[in-house]
């Protein structure tokens, strides 16, 4: 791919190997990652630069109370093969990766404030650009999709999508409360499309695989919205990842989404079409006799 990016990534309990390899002494940039005690279910994020990142690393790891930050528990640093990168260029980068972890709203971010830094040639942010793609790409890989824009990937699987083989639809109504919910899987997520209907406030007071946080992040993100009708809708697609999670925040309570969702035209049940699936895509195995 001609890409000359170097990722490397670990636990902060590694810290003391980790700092001692020669990728950390040059200029790049680095993701520190760690619990959100607010919200379980998405982590919080410092993204930074430095000319040398073994030196930044150690200064994060100090206590919160001597300028360090408590929070991260792995890092995850990006650097150039042929030491290519200048100081110019990752505070580029370190700009335009924090605005699109916001955008992303997949991550809390530690950083108080984005720098607009644009302060490069055209020539060397087309450069960027293509350094940007190829972390959004890697960073998946080691277990950070923090990056991913989930619009994007919906809007690039649909485009790609030829009509004879058009992914299977699911549906979820509470016919009660006059909800009524769509779905499809996309890239390994569970995407509810724009305008599925939701209930309008979490009802369920039981702990066990609550989804409450997140209800109240979409709501908070302003996915989850009222229209004039005073109903809760989805105002944009929004990616999952189960059934079960989609399910929860479309009931407002715990729900089983293999057991909830059902496929639109065989009203087969999520884990009944994905089973017939697996077992339409298994060889078959040939006795020795």
């Amino acid at each position: 791919m001609n890409w000359t990016g170097h990722t490397l990534t670990g636990p902060r309990s590694k810290l003391t190997n980790l700092v001692k390899r020669p990728e950390c002494a040059r200029t790049g940039i680095y993701f520190l990652v760690g619990p959100d005690p607010d919200n379980a279910m998405r982590p919080l994020v410092y993204i930074g630069e430095s000319d040398d990142v073994a030196k930044r690393l150690k200064q994060h790891n100090r206590p919160e109370s001597q300028g360090g930050k408590d929070f991260w528990e792995k890092v995850c640093l990006v650097t150039s093969k042929d030491q290519n990168l200048t100081k110019a260029h990752v505070k580029y980068l370190e700009s335009q990766l924090i605005a699109l972890a916001k955008q992303s709203g997949r991550c809390g971010l530690v950083n108080n404030t984005a720098h607009d830094y644009t302060i490069l040639p055209e020539s060397d942010q087309a450069d960027m650009a293509f350094f940007i793609e190829q972390v959004r790409t890697v960073l998946p890989v080691l277990g950070f999709d923090f990056l991913r824009d989930s619009q994007k990937l919906v809007e690039a699987q649909r485009d790609s999508r030829d009509a004879p083989q058009t992914s299977a639809r699911f549906t979820m109504e509470l016919s009660k409360y006059g909800i009524a919910a769509e779905a499809e899987e996309v890239d390994g997520d569970f995407v509810v499309l724009a305008g599925s209907k939701a209930r309008n406030h979490w009802v369920s007071n039981s702990s066990y695989a609550s989804y409450q946080p997140l209800y109240q992040q979409l709501t908070e993100d302003g996915v989850l919205v009222s229209n004039e009708s005073g109903e809760v809708v989805f105002s944009q697609d929004q990616m999952f990842s189960s059934p079960s999670a989609a399910a929860a925040v479309v009931s407002g309570r715990p729900a089983n989404g293999r057991t909830t969702w059902l496929e639109k035209t065989s009203r087969k049940t999520y884990g009944d079409w994905q089973s017939a699936m697996v077992e339409a895509q298994t060889p078959a195995i040939e006795s020795d006799d």
